[in-house]
């Protein structure tokens, strides 16, 4: 027996060893198991080396400690949220939360998601306003800035960014900065030297233990979030790069949701942070001081639960929330997001609700920014047309919002895509919104994005050409693992 045979043999083993412990052991989605089975049996040794680095399960690892949580006495406050829901003492002062209280209660219950009702929430769709405030919100920060984004890119945006940072570290003020380091694999780290030396602080989310390889390269922290003083946030769907102001000639004008909160759900954004940035860190940690958790006064009456999910989570909360909310819902469903690869729990809670009468509209872009992630998402919007589904294609650039409305008296808005990676690969954040006004707001901007946009009709998805049913299917066939 030669050496290539002896390789051969050896290479087959270990992709059969491989896949018994796909099928048996590590307890995948059937949808995912094939996909896997396939990519170890068609391509053997790039299928092994593939799964080495993307099939990981983070589940079993506890990622985010953060030793001083019990000093903010959440752990008090949410039990006695849960213990009141349950004995029905627990008042619901508006419709909305009484419409939604299962909803609540699950976020309770397993996200540990504090119900807080006194927020104030300012909308932005438009990249140039959303940084603006912020640039503003920074620029008054007196205490600390904590800043968190998925992309953050060394050009025209981010070096002002960066400029304001330098400027607040200077004066005195806690700067820290986290980037995801696939997100941001562009950057150079010297970019943020200058910040460093005015005494910010830069960390890098699962960074490469090995030049050019990153073993963890398929769980990525997709989160955005800012907060200013432990008085205002940020959460959505921008990200730090002049695209995002619209400036890429690819993309055009770059639609998205972002969220400015005041009230005391900052509490729960805050501690996101400090869970982030402490398993980032390596000598860095941040310690339980009052300053990050200040008493917040009266902002707002809107009821806001801040909602995270990743591949460390035993649930997937957030796809759970979509589809409670999808399932509950009584009159309409307005959904806009850049990726729609939903998985079956999803595709039937939608057919589910549309085959019953609810009015469901999507939006979905009209071009790909990876393009087997868009291919995919068309067939299944294919699905849900053919189910009656209203589903409009966005043409005034490309829309990245992350947005669920049902019966214009709830919402999410965050980081969370309608597609498997954000449901059980990145760590995302969303908040869930239970306010009749503040889904009235969305609903009508939806209605604006209409103007902008192109119906598509089952009747025009069944002309589509022999070529791109070809690309449909082969996208789908690899979209659990997208």
């Amino acid at each position: 027996m030669n050496l290539l045979t002896i390789l051969i043999s050896t290479i087959f083993f270990l992709n059969f060893l491989l896949a018994v412990a796909v099928v048996f052991l590590e307890r995948k989605d059937p949808g995912s198991t094939w996909a896997w089975l396939l990519v170890l049996f068609f391509v053997p040794l790039v299928g092994f080396v593939l799964y080495l680095i993307l099939g990981q399960n983070l589940k079993r690892k506890k990622l985010f400690v953060w030793e001083d949580l019990k000093k903010i006495g959440l752990d008090d406050l949410i039990n006695n949220q849960i213990k009141g829901i349950e004995e029905k003492k627990y008042e619901m002062v508006t419709d909305e939360m009484k419409s939604h209280q299962d909803l609540i209660y699950l976020f309770l219950a397993n996200n540990n998601a504090l119900l807080t009702q006194d927020n104030d929430i300012q909308i932005f769709i438009d990249g140039k306003d959303k940084f603006k405030a912020l640039f503003r919100d920074i620029d008054n920060a007196k205490s600390h800035i904590h800043l968190q984004y998925y992309i953050f890119r060394d050009d025209e945006l981010g070096k002002k960014l960066i400029n304001l940072l330098v400027k607040k570290a200077k004066q005195g003020v806690e700067v820290r900065v986290l980037y995801d380091e696939m997100g941001s694999r562009r950057i150079k780290k010297r970019t943020f030297n200058r910040l460093k030396q005015a005494g910010g602080e830069v960390e890098v989310f699962f960074p490469s233990k090995i030049p050019l390889v990153n073993l963890r390269m398929n769980f990525r922290n997709h989160r955005k979030l800012v907060i200013i003083d432990g008085k205002t946030a940020y959460v959505g769907g921008f990200n730090v790069g002049d695209e995002y102001l619209g400036l890429d000639k690819k993309f055009g004008y770059w639609r998205d949701t972002h969220l400015r909160i005041q009230g005391n759900a900052v509490i729960a954004t805050q501690i996101r942070f400090i869970l982030d940035w402490n398993q980032a860190s390596s000598r860095n940690d941040i310690y339980y001081d009052k300053k990050y958790f200040p008493d917040h006064t009266h902002h707002g009456h809107i009821p806001v639960q801040i909602v995270t999910s990743g591949p460390d989570s035993e649930w997937e909360h957030i796809k759970y929330g979509y589809i409670k909310m999808i399932s509950t819902a009584k009159k309409s469903i307005y959904i806009q997001t850049p990726y729609f690869i939903p998985d079956a729990s999803i595709l039937d809670a939608l057919r589910i609700a549309i085959l019953s009468g609810v009015d469901v509209k999507i939006m979905i872009p009209n071009k790909p920014d990876h393009m087997f992630v868009y291919w995919a998402t068309l067939s299944y919007i294919g699905e849900l047309l053919k189910a009656g589904a209203n589903v409009y294609i966005y043409e005034n650039g490309f829309i990245h919002a992350k947005m669920i409305v049902v019966d214009e008296n709830a919402a999410s808005v965050g980081t969370a895509n309608i597609d498997v990676r954000s449901f059980m690969l990145n760590f995302e954040v969303n908040a869930f919104i239970y306010d009749t006004p503040t889904a009235k707001k969305l609903v009508e901007i939806f209605n604006n994005d209409i103007t902008k946009s192109r119906r598509l009709t089952y009747y025009q998805y069944l002309q589509r050409p022999l070529k791109i049913r070809f690309k449909e299917s082969i996208s789908r066939l690899l979209s659990p693992i997208l």
